[in-house]
């Protein structure tokens, strides 16, 4: 175990001292300290050991050894720019296209998910001449200026934020909360119709369409899987108007979703993006990733006549890290261990659905899954409060766990790619227990199989459901006789 080298106090001090406030941490009011990881598990200063149901950036498991090997191999040979020729730089490029649809064959390395959608945006703006971007509610695709303007999930509650006027918002295509549902007879169509639709309305105001960008699965939104065909639809209306597809895979790519390789796969072999932006999982915790795109697309940008040069991207450190972690995935067969769990998981889930009436949709492919927590099932009432419980308890159980989308009471499970069958048996058993405690003490029970009766009225919940600020007042009772005890509860 790694030393501890300030008390935890100290360091909680020099956070706040030193560190920018706005730069949140999980679980704010009693944060963990980690100081080890490998593969799911993390440890505390004590020792503890939590099981890592959050982070899809360790995709291979925390610090993998064959990972942690071939980044100090090359390290101790030779770290330098790209413009220096180099075998792992094309080697890895190399590889890296042998995944994905042979159109996609030029890759540019960069450093993070943001960059990398940053760059993607620049590419299709000189590809097409145009300037109109289309991305969807709930989005979420970095940090810097230029995604903060194209991501709904930081920008549409803040009452204060200025709205791009070239970024347009198309609904999210959720079809459990989403404007066309599950029962709809067409929903892939009715969501792309409202892309069509919002693309002559731009082309009116005499605007052009650059990019539809969208997450492959959205994540940050609520874990959204989009109905078949969707993506095919959306694809063929803004290549109509001139404009490219940019998928991106940031946080689901790399084999998490199982059946795939990347989850834009999942809408058939017949759609292609035009860009497919990657990051957090390529290089297992250290930070790259990659725009690959088109021979066309990447000419275009060429005839800019602007040079495009990153110092660190492509490094031959990061080419080595990113090679050991697609060869840990096939030695280990990763995405086959994902679909295996992930239909295992989903089977747990789904029965906890059956049994509890505060989980209202059950949602997900391999190791991406989501438990939606809502108060009614007819209204679909977001059960912010309880889900923030939820999350809070199972630190208690040394199981970490995220809670998000735009009432951020969607529990998130995308945890390292060797998270086992026992493992899922102990994260489901254990959001069964606390589910079942929560609803005894709010008086819950399932009625005809649906809708949901709550015994005592009196005993509600205060949380502010916006997603930003959650104070609750869920209480549990453990048994003590004593009723329902306050406790305030911060969101992660």
């Amino acid at each position: 175990m790694s030393t501890e080298r300030l008390e935890k106090k100290k360091t909680i001090d020099l956070r706040k001292k030193h560190i920018g406030p706005s730069c949140k941490i999980f679980f704010s009011h009693d944060p963990i300290k980690i100081m080890q990881a490998k593969g799911q598990y993390m440890y505390d200063e004590k020792g503890r050991r939590y099981l890592d149901c959050i982070n899809n950036v360790a995709h291979v498991g925390h610090c993998h050894p064959d990972v942690v090997k071939a980044g100090a191999q090359q390290m101790e040979l030779l770290n330098t720019n790209s413009r220096f020729l180099h075998d792992n730089l094309v080697l890895y490029a190399q590889r890296l296209q042998d995944t994905l649809p042979d159109k996609l064959s030029v890759c540019y390395f960069v450093n993070s998910g943001s960059e990398a959608n940053d760059l993607a945006l620049r590419l299709a703006w000189q590809y097409t001449g145009h300037k109109d971007v289309i991305t969807l509610e709930n989005a979420y695709h970095g940090h810097v200026s230029s995604l903060i303007d194209i991501s709904p999930y930081k920008f549409q509650h803040s009452s204060d934020a200025e709205h791009n006027q070239s970024v347009h918002v198309a609904p999210s295509p959720d079809v459990y909360r989403g404007k066309y549902r599950a029962d709809h007879p067409d929903p892939a169509t009715a969501y792309a119709d409202e892309v069509k639709d919002m693309i002559q309305g731009v082309h009116e105001k005499g605007g052009k369409i650059a990019a539809f960008i969208a997450e492959s699965l959205q994540s940050c939104g609520g874990q959204i899987i989009p109905p078949p065909g969707y993506f095919q639809q959306v694809a063929e209306h803004v290549r109509k108007a001139g404009g490219i597809f940019i998928a991106d895979e940031v946080q689901v790519g790399f084999g998490r979703v199982g059946t795939h390789f990347w989850a834009f796969q999942l809408q058939g072999e017949d759609f292609v993006p035009d860009i497919v932006t990657m990051g957090k999982p390529i290089g297992n915790g250290h930070p790259m990733s990659c725009v690959v795109t088109t021979k066309e697309v990447a000419e275009a940008f060429l005839s800019s006549g602007m040079e495009y040069f990153n110092t660190f991207g492509g490094n031959p450190v990061s080419c080595a890290i990113g090679m050991a972690v697609l060869d840990v995935i096939v030695k280990e067969d990763l995405q086959g261990n994902a679909l295996r769990v992930g239909r295992h998981l989903s089977s747990l889930l789904e029965k906890l659905k059956e049994k509890h009436p505060l989980v209202g949709d059950i949602r997900g492919q391999g190791l991406f899954s989501g438990v939606e927590l809502v108060k009614d099932r007819l209204k679909l009432t977001p059960a912010t409060a309880e889900a923030q419980e939820v999350i809070y308890r199972l630190k208690e159980q040394y199981i970490l766990l995220s809670a998000d989308g735009p009432h951020r009471n969607v529990l998130k499970l995308k945890p390292p790619m060797c998270f086992s069958v026992e493992d899922a048996d102990l994260v489901v058993e254990k959001i069964d227990q606390i589910l079942t405690e929560i609803e005894e003490a709010l008086g819950l029970k399932l009625h005809n199989g649906s809708s949901v009766e709550n015994e005592s009225s009196k005993r509600k919940l205060p949380a502010e459901e916006n997603g930003h600020q959650c104070l609750t007042g869920i209480a549990h009772n453990r048994g003590s006789g004593q009723g329902v005890q306050q406790t305030k509860r911060l969101k992660t």
